[in-house]
């Protein structure tokens, strides 16, 4: 069927139309009388807006169907917040001015009027299914993107309709005097079905434009066909079978037949690729049936309309009589009777629109300050005892679910039963545990780390190898000069100027040899723990728990039926705990809707009754907990018998000390973990400490060992001088260096070492150095083995400066005034946090307290203590 065939067979419904009526006097009028006259004053505007949009929907409709509906909904709004501040009734003190007048839509001389603002709502409902409704036919529906658009308008006009029906309608209808027939449920139903049907049918044009298969197009065109015989079936009876003209009906019966006989034309191209001839007739025959029958009753319809039809009937003859020949000539099927056939399958692509959202007063700030005291305070008392009955009604509800995971627990449910199928779980804090040890690396990594230690160790050891080779090299060069120069060679030897370097040289290999002691305690560990520790590299760690496994003689092979029962029960439960939660909702969602204000703004007698006939409400609900609550007893007794049961078979005891044993040797493998771990991220920190302090005693030996290369050039040169008779008699008194081998009376003694702490050093530098260098890191140059290390001779006490690197001999030449800047500042007088003008240095992690730890644990039997601490 070609889609532009009935591009233009839809329909749009029209307008309400009404009279005009002024709202502001008689709403101003009310506010004044029964509050006041500022009160009035300050919803001036409020009372001016509602009455231009009143006077907006009485005018002719908007040029544009879109701005019309988006005035429809204000309005609509506005009307919800008039209905909760303003009792419009022909009571004496309501608001009894205000009438309402709107004519039938589909019978102009029919007209409701009614002092009721259910009716005024009702009528705007209607319109604005109206405008959805001629938006829809508004949109050029040739294209796909038009026909998409116009489906959507008209699932719109179906919202506005139900929403129309389920809200208004029957409000409209009771009371002061009945309404036009447009605005009955049963004329408001009709009319949702058809724009459902034409939304349908505009998804049906578009499939076909797709190309889809013959199948999808036969279940969407059947939906439109059921659609249409709803919306048919409406028109045909009571009230409405004579109230609409013979072409809505003539219309809505041809295009209920136009559809079904679509389906069955696509769904017989289906059973013709599937070979199916048979069915493929008898569904044709159908088709074409529907088509003869309608066509009877065709009088007055469109063209267009008659012609789509005829255009499928031939189309549905022409398969038909394909398939009646081949089913002759070769398949020679039964033909089945159509009576006999199922029903079309069919797939509905639409639904009304939800109107609530769109239609919620609830964020509009008109009137807001409008509240009489007496309803304010009726409504805070119906508040209050509303909220104790579901309060009470909350805490019986969890105080159920509670008693059902404190019983389960107690049974070992539903963990046993999991245990059984293979999904064993594990406690939640354990399992976290767990998973922080996995995402740290696991038992897997730590030997990457031992190899780091080891690599660590190793550049400390070969940056202290290279540091001594400095200090030796310069003693050994200096031993050189004194041996070949006698006493000539005045100055003071290496070793009284490097002892406190060597010291802490000796120390530092010291605290290198004890730390790898705790090296091998820690591979020791790992190695001996390994297999322990192994649980923990499972993924995931569930797999590690033990199954429940069946018995391995069993004499009546009733297993499966105990645990199938108690699944069975334990589901039952997990529905009890389901129901319990949408109960709790339905609760709280009811309360939320329970809005009494309109109720309490126009009742007379007495506040009480209202209050326990709202309240009676909810008593469904609450009966609905108590029988909740009841079988959730009985079938908690039920499940701890077939527990029992249960547990006697699969000798349950044994399974959970299995499971214990389990959880500890996790536990345990965490510990042992967490300690090596530990003891790995100390020395770690010890190694990369004890590096930098390595390295500031280096830098301050190359000063040192490059302060005396300097001095030993300057004294070879004067020694040689003095070889070489260079030295006269007369410049001993004058010249500015005495003699080596006999100073003068007039000669300055040479400077001696002094303790005092304010001047350690008063001769000045030969030398002076750069600033210190960067750390070496990993990169250093081996050096060869460590020589062995020699314990320290002596130590500085503490409360003493170490001893002075400076040399005891006469003053360099020229003659230069003592200075207060100490010698050798980078190898002397550097504080740095590794050098320790006392003699100390810093200790290993492991051998002393940690301050930035907690003090050790008392560890289990199977395990050791730190190994980086005492």
């Amino acid at each position: 069927m070609a889609s532009s065939a009935l591009s233009n067979l839809m329909l749009a419904i029209h307008e309400k139309k009404t009279t005009s009526v002024d709202l502001y006097r008689p709403l101003r009028n009310y506010i004044t009388f029964t509050y006041s006259e500022r009160e009035a004053q300050l919803l001036e505007d409020d009372l001016e807006t509602l009455n231009q949009l009143r006077s907006d929907v009485e005018r002719a409709p908007d040029p544009s169907p879109a701005a019309r509906r988006d005035l429809l909904v204000s309005y609509y709004k506005s009307l919800c917040l008039v209905e909760t501040r303003f009792p419009i009734s022909p009571e004496k003190h309501h608001v009894n001015a205000v009438s309402f007048l709107w004519h039938d839509t589909f019978k102009q001389k029919q007209k409701s009027t009614q002092q009721n603002i259910h009716l005024e709502k009702a009528a705007v409902l209607f319109n604005l299914a109206a405008t959805y409704s001629q938006i829809g036919l508004g949109h050029d529906r040739t294209t796909v993107d038009g026909r998409r658009q116009a489906s959507h308008a008209f699932i719109g006009a179906a919202g506005a309709f139900a929403y129309l029906r389920d809200n208004e309608s029957t409000k409209a209808s009771i009371g002061q005097s009945s309404t036009t027939v447009d605005l009955s449920v049963e004329c408001v139903g009709m009319l949702e079905r058809l724009m459902l049907a034409q939304a349908q049918e505009c998804v049906f044009e578009n499939t076909i434009a797709k190309g889809s298969t013959p199948g999808v197009s036969a279940k969407i065109s059947r939906q439109v066909g059921i659609y249409y015989e709803e919306a048919l079936a409406a028109l045909t009876a009571s009230p409405l079978k004579d109230h609409f003209e013979k072409g809505w009906i003539s219309h809505v019966q041809l295009k209920a037949a136009l559809f079904y006989s679509e389906a069955c034309y696509r769904y017989g191209m289906e059973l013709h690729e599937k070979e199916e001839i048979a069915e493929e007739i008898a569904r044709l025959r159908s088709g074409a049936s529907r088509l003869a029958e309608a066509k009877k009753s065709s009088r007055g319809a469109p063209a267009q309309l008659i012609e789509a039809m005829s255009k499928l009937e031939a189309s549905i003859n022409c398969n038909l009589d394909r398939a009646v020949k081949e089913n002759d000539r070769v398949y020679l099927m039964r033909v089945p009777s159509p009576a006999s056939l199922s029903p079309l399958p069919t797939f509905s692509m639409v639904k009304p629109m939800n109107m609530s959202e769109i239609l919620d007063a609830s964020k509009e700030k008109m009137f807001a300050i409008l509240v009489p005291d007496s309803s304010a305070k009726a409504l805070s008392r119906y508040t209050e005892m509303l909220d104790d009955v579901i309060r009470t009604q909350a805490e019986r509800l969890q105080q159920a679910s509670e008693l059902t995971r404190v019983r389960l627990k107690e049974m070992d449910l539903p963990d046993s039963i999991l245990a059984v199928d293979g999904h064993s779980t594990l406690p939640v804090d354990l399992r976290e545990d767990v998973e922080a040890v996995q995402i740290s690396g696991g038992p897997a990594s730590l030997e990457a780390e031992l190899q780091q230690l080891r690599d660590l160790k190793r550049v400390n050891q070969e940056l202290l190898v290279h540091t001594e080779e400095l200090l030796q090299k310069e003693a050994a060069e200096d031993a050189q000069f004194r041996s070949q120069f006698g006493t000539r060679w005045t100055r003071p030897q290496s070793s009284t100027l490097t002892k406190n370097l060597q010291d802490r040289l000796n120390r530092f290999a010291a605290n290198l040899k004890q730390a790898g002691e705790s090296d091998v305690k820690i591979e020791r560990s790992v190695r001996e723990n390994s297999a322990l520790m192994s649980i923990l590299d499972r993924r995931p760690i569930e797999s590690a728990i033990p199954t429940l496994a069946k018995p391995m003689m069993s004499l009546d092979a009733t297993e499966d039926a105990i645990v199938g029962t108690l699944k069975q029960s334990l589901r039952q439960l997990e529905n009890l705990g389901a129901q319990r939660a949408g109960l709790e909702d339905m609760l709280k969602e009811m309360k939320r809707k329970d809005d009494i204000l309109p109720k309490l703004m126009t009742i007379t007698g007495s506040y009480e009754d209202m209050f326990r006939k709202e309240i009676s409400k909810y008593d469904h609900i609450c009966e609905d907990i108590s029988q909740n609550i009841e079988v959730q007893e009985q079938l908690l007794r039920q499940i701890q018998a077939q527990n029992e049961e249960f547990s006697a078979v699969f000798n349950l005891e044994d399974y959970k000390a299995s499971r214990e044993k389990c959880y500890k040797q996790i536990e345990a493998a965490i510990s042992k973990y967490r300690e090596i771990k530990e003891n790995v991220n100390e020395g770690l920190k010890f190694y990369v400490t004890l590096q930098d302090a390595i390295t500031n005693v280096k830098q301050q030996c190359s000063d040192f060992v490059m302060t005396r290369s300097i001095q030993c050039r300057e004294m070879i040169e004067d020694v040689q001088r003095q070889m070489s008779g260079l030295s006269f008699q007369d410049r001993r008194n004058s010249g500015p260096y005495p003699s080596v081998h006999q100073p003068t009376a007039t000669s300055s003694p040479p400077p001696q070492e002094t303790h005092n702490p304010s001047h350690p050093h008063p001769q000045a530098p030969y030398y002076r150095p750069a600033e210190q260098l960067s750390r070496p890191g990993y990169s250093i140059p081996p050096y060869g083995p460590p020589p062995p290390y020699h314990a320290p001779q002596g130590q500085a006490p503490h409360g003493q400066a170490p001893q002075s690197y400076a040399p005891q001999a006469p003053q360099p030449y020229p003659p230069q005034a003592p200075q207060q800047q100490q010698p050798f500042p980078s190898w002397q007088q550097q504080q740095g946090s590794y050098y320790d003008p006392q003699g100390q240095q810093p200790r290993p992690p492991y051998t002393s307290p940690n301050p930035y730890l907690h003090p050790p644990q008392p560890q289990p039997p199977h395990q050791g203590g730190g190994y980086y601490r005492q």
